[in-house]
């Protein structure tokens, strides 16, 4: 993926429209149609802002007239109590999309704020920390968007885009050299990486030629040992249950990649507010 903006952004926010909207919002339904209302929106803590596309469709699809007035920018660093945004417009839809767009906002900052701080163990090195498939189901493209906020990095978006080799296609390839083999054939063009769980796998990746080597829960000492084997024929990646705290000894070993699974499965949203007030009639 690119730094750009995911193309499914109206898609999935239409999706979440429909969940929560289902056939009407009966409560702000009592509002008088021509009703005006302006908001603020605050955050609560130290924070990496990101979703601002994702919040910004949500009214847009609810009623054009809503207008919003960013102060910071995706990828900005926040603070406890600081304004994020201005809201103005038609206030029955500033009131039945608040807590989607809240949703989206929350969740999108969250991936970020703990991805900035991994890309920020590794400041200095040569390792990318990479996120993986390990997403929110129907927000892969959102969180992966989320993680390049951050300051981290994408591996492949889903199983169309990136061979990965794990032990059961090797069983069912006959072994790890034939895998990788058909892997090349029907997949011209397209970097092979190859998972291993020991350093013999390891060394059988590398007689193989396969050009990414997945170091599955292996050991600081074996992952020096496989580094001082691959001796730069192979980009090397980490993964397996890694901590925050082990990251930067990780990264010192030479390895190119560390994959974590948590930056987009472990989220904690960030906490923001919306300030809402009536400013009379259209």
């Amino acid at each position: 993926m690119t730094n750009n903006l995911p193309n499914d952004i109206l898609e999935t926010v239409r999706r979440a429209l429909a969940e929560d909207i289902g056939g009407g919002d009966i409560t702000s339904a009592l509002l008088p149609t021509d009703s005006v209302g302006r908001a603020t929106l605050i955050c609560r803590e130290d924070a990496v802002l990101c979703g601002i596309p994702w919040f910004d469709e949500v009214f847009r699809q609810l009623d054009d007239r809503i207008k919003i007035a960013w102060e910071v920018a995706d990828g900005a660093d926040i603070g406890p109590n600081q304004q994020v945004c201005q809201i103005a417009g038609p206030a029955p839809a500033m009131l039945t999309g608040e807590r989607t767009a809240l949703n989206f906002l929350q969740t999108l900052s969250g991936t970020a704020t703990l991805a900035r701080k991994y890309a920020m163990e590794v400041r200095g090195t040569k390792t990318r920390v990479l996120d993986t498939r390990k997403t929110i189901p129907g927000l892969r493209t959102a969180q992966k968007y989320a993680v390049r906020q951050g300051g981290c990095h994408n591996h492949r978006l889903g199983l169309h885009d990136g061979v990965l080799i794990k032990e059961n296609h090797i069983l069912a390839a006959g072994s790890l050299s034939a895998a990788v083999q058909r892997a090349r054939e029907r997949n011209r063009g397209i970097p092979v990486e190859v998972e291993v769980e020991s350093l013999a796998e390891c060394r059988e990746a590398l007689a193989s030629g396969a050009d990414i080597i997945l170091l599955d829960n292996f050991e600081l000492v074996e992952i020096e040992e496989a580094t001082r084997i691959n001796a730069g024929r192979a980009k090397l990646e980490v993964s397996g249950g890694v901590e925050l705290t082990a990251l930067r000894r990780l990264a010192e070993t030479g390895v190119d990649y560390i994959s974590i699974g948590s930056l987009t499965k472990h989220v904690r949203a960030v906490d923001f507010s919306l300030r809402f007030e009536m400013q009379g009639a259209l």
